[in-house]
């Protein structure tokens, strides 16, 4: 006879299709009701981008049924665990995301962009930095205008806390050096100022609370991710290049300089797959590296063409050829955020205004 211990023991047992451990063990069985041989379970997902739910649904669906259960009923919610490390700056945000690449026109802001707004797609509440103060291209792709206010918040003794609010992008905070200066002006700091600007835009912005905070990060492999690793424990680093040989050297610069500041590297997305520049190149670079692979996202004019209207949401609300790629890609690095929080335990949040 059914009851809801032993539907538990079952189902506990049953593994994670993503992340290759029971669904006890992660914790993932949050509710199970039975009636007569009708059989209700609800499932915790550690982000709203898990993909293929489906195949939880039918290995526990497999379970059931030799145990007598008539019809098994899956319902699913999520909630996005996260490291929380940005506590020691005032920055409640449970994962940081930086994307990187070893040289510029890579397409590192698009994919950056893409990821911030499929997280979104997906149900996450997530903000979008801009820390290319150089050449920031981030308010262009997404379609946004405005110039960040200072808010002034009282506090109990008496002082004042200064905040920058961020442009909103439809619910999605954003924050870019091009919402500062004009279009044609050059921003030329030295290492510096280049410094101070992205603590205040890490610690001074009022982000709120979110699931993600995407970063994108200049090309290279200057002293910005060097500030990151200092200022906020990153949930990892997502790198970009197209399938070319001299593409993927430099992007083998970016992996080590991500090792060498202790930033976890997500893997690596190739953008511009087609037939320009090739297709495979970064697949085959990332199983060299040992390191996962995200994704491939097609050279199709749509994401040019909607980038440079500022309209990329539009490539995930829409139907277009580029959509599906898009959205794989954003399961992978959720997934793989997912996945390196059970290595690492979250470390207690401490806010420190």
């Amino acid at each position: 006879m059914l009851s809801e211990s032993s539907v538990q023991a079952a189902v506990s047992g049953v593994r994670d299709p993503e992340i290759g451990r029971s669904l006890g063990e992660l914790k993932m069985v949050r509710s199970v009701q039975v009636s007569g041989t009708a059989v209700r379970i609800g499932i915790e997902l550690p982000t709203p981008a898990y993909p293929g739910r489906e195949r939880i649904t039918a290995a526990i669906r497999q379970v059931m049924t030799p145990q007598g259960a008539s019809s098994v009923e899956v319902e699913y919610t999520w909630t996005v665990q996260g490291k929380g490390t940005g506590g020691a700056i005032g920055l409640n945000v449970k994962n940081v995301i930086a994307v990187g690449s070893g040289k510029g026109g890579v397409g590192k802001s698009t994919v950056a962009a893409s990821l911030a707004l499929g997280l979104k797609h997906f149900g996450a509440k997530v903000g979008l930095m801009d820390a290319d103060v150089y050449g920031p291209s981030i308010p262009h792709l997404v379609g946004a205008t405005g110039t960040p206010v200072i808010k002034q918040i009282p506090l109990e003794d008496g002082r004042v806390m200064e905040r920058i609010v961020p442009i909103d992008v439809d619910g999605m905070p954003t924050i870019s050096m091009g919402y500062m200066v004009k279009a044609d002006q050059a921003v030329i700091w030295r290492g510096p100022m280049l410094h101070k600007a992205l603590s205040q835009f890490l610690q001074q912005t009022d982000w709120g609370t979110l699931d993600y905070l995407v970063i994108d990060m200049p090309p290279g492999t200057g002293d910005v991710a060097l500030t990151l690793s200092q200022m906020v424990g990153l949930a990892g680093a997502v790198v970009v290049c197209t399938p070319q040989q001299v593409a993927l050297l430099d992007a083998v610069k970016a992996v080590s300089m991500f090792k060498t500041v202790k930033i976890p590297i997500l893997g690596m997305v190739e953008n511009m797959t087609g037939e320009i520049f090739g297709r495979g190149g970064a697949k085959a670079k990332a199983a060299e590296l040992g390191l996962p692979f995200l994704g491939e996202v097609p050279a199709n004019a749509l994401i040019r063409e909607q980038g440079d209207a500022g309209q990329m949401a539009q490539l995930f609300s829409q139907d277009n050829p580029s959509r599906a790629a898009l959205l794989h890609m954003c399961e992978r690095v959720a997934m793989e955020v997912a996945r390196s929080l059970l290595e690492t335990p979250s470390l207690p949040t401490l806010e420190i205004l």
